[in-house]
C-alpha cells in the first residue's frame, strides 16, 4: 500500500505507520461505505496499461483489506510489570477508541475544568501503553491547527493512558476544589490557632487542679526550654502568663 502511495503521489512524504493509520481512522470513522470504497481502490489503479496493471495491482488490493484488519487486531503484548507476575495483552482498537474518546472530550471541555492527572509510576506496562499511543497521534497531530489544539490533543493522549492504566482521576476541575480556594497561608494559620487554643484548653485544665498524665505532659511540652518547673511555688503565676501570651499569639 506504501508502495503503491508513493507511485501516485510522489510529492508526498508520508511514513507507513501514517498511511495505516489514516485507512484505520477512514475505515473506523465509516466516512465511506463499502461500495464507495471499492471504487476509490479501483480508481487507485493508474490508467495507462489499464489491464496489466489492474491484474498485477489486484493482489495487492485484495490484500489490503485483510492487512489493514491485522493491524488493527494486532495485540500489543506487554512485558509483565515490575514484579514480573503480571502480565497482560493492550488491543490496539480498545487503545485507539480510548484515544480519540480522551481527545474528543478534551477539546470540548474548559480548561478549568479538566480532571488533574496523577503521576504515573515508571513501570514497563505503563511505558509499553505509552509507546503504543505516540505513533497513533501523528495524525492528529497533523491536522492540528493552533497550539490550543496541540495543547488538548497532548492532554487527551495523557488522559487516556491515566485510563488505559487505570490510573485514579479527580472528579473535581483544577479550580472547583476546595483546596485550591483557599490560600496556604491561611490554612497554615488557622492549624496554628486551632493548636495554640488546645493548648489553652490543657493549661487551663492544669490550673484548675487535673493532674492526669496527658495534661502533665502537655504543660511539660508548653514549658520546654524555660527553667519553669511544675513544682516551684509560683507555677499558678507562670501557667496564666503564658495562657495570655498564647491568647495574644491567636489575636495576632
Amino acid at each position: 500500500m506504501h508502495r503503491l502511495f508513493a507511485e501516485l503521489e510522489p510529492s508526498l512524504t508520508v511514513s507507513e505507520q501514517n498511511l495505516a493509520d489514516r485507512v484505520r481512522y477512514i475505515l473506523r470513522s465509516n466516512i465511506f461505505d463499502v461500495a464507495e470504497l471499492e471504487r476509490l481502490r479501483r480508481e487507485a489503479v493508474p490508467s495507462s496499461d489499464e489491464n496489466a496493471t489492474a491484474e498485477d495491482a489486484a493482489p495487492q488490493i485484495a490484500e489490503q483489506p485483510a492487512n489493514v484488519n491485522a493491524a488493527v487486531n494486532t495485540p500489543v503484548v506487554v512485558d509483565s510489570n515490575d514484579d514480573g507476575t503480571v502480565a497482560q495483552e493492550l488491543e490496539l482498537e480498545h487503545m485507539r477508541s480510548t484515544l480519540e474518546e480522551a481527545i474528543v472530550e478534551t477539546r470540548s471541555t474548559p480548561l478549568e475544568n479538566r480532571p488533574r492527572l496523577p503521576r504515573i509510576a515508571l513501570s514497563k506496562r505503563n511505558r509499553a501503553v505509552v509507546r503504543a499511543l505516540n505513533p497513533m497521534l501523528v495524525t492528529y497531530l497533523e491536522a492540528s491547527r493552533d497550539l490550543c489544539e496541540t495543547d488538548s490533543i497532548l492532554f487527551g493522549a495523557a488522559l487516556a493512558v491515566c485510563r488505559i492504566i487505570c490510573a485514579k482521576l479527580s472528579t473535581a476541575g483544577r479550580a472547583t476544589g476546595q483546596s485550591s480556594a483557599i490560600p496556604a497561608w491561611r490554612i497554615r494559620i488557622e492549624e496554628r490557632i486551632a493548636k495554640a487554643r488546645v493548648l489553652i484548653g490543657r493549661l487551663i485544665c492544669f490550673r484548675l487542679g487535673n493532674n492526669r498524665p496527658r495534661i502533665v505532659r502537655t504543660v511539660r511540652m508548653a514549658f520546654a526550654g524555660t527553667n519553669v518547673s511544675l513544682s516551684q511555688p509560683d507555677i499558678m503565676q507562670k501557667l496564666t502568663e503564658r495562657i495570655d501570651d498564647l491568647k495574644q499569639r491567636i489575636a495576632a
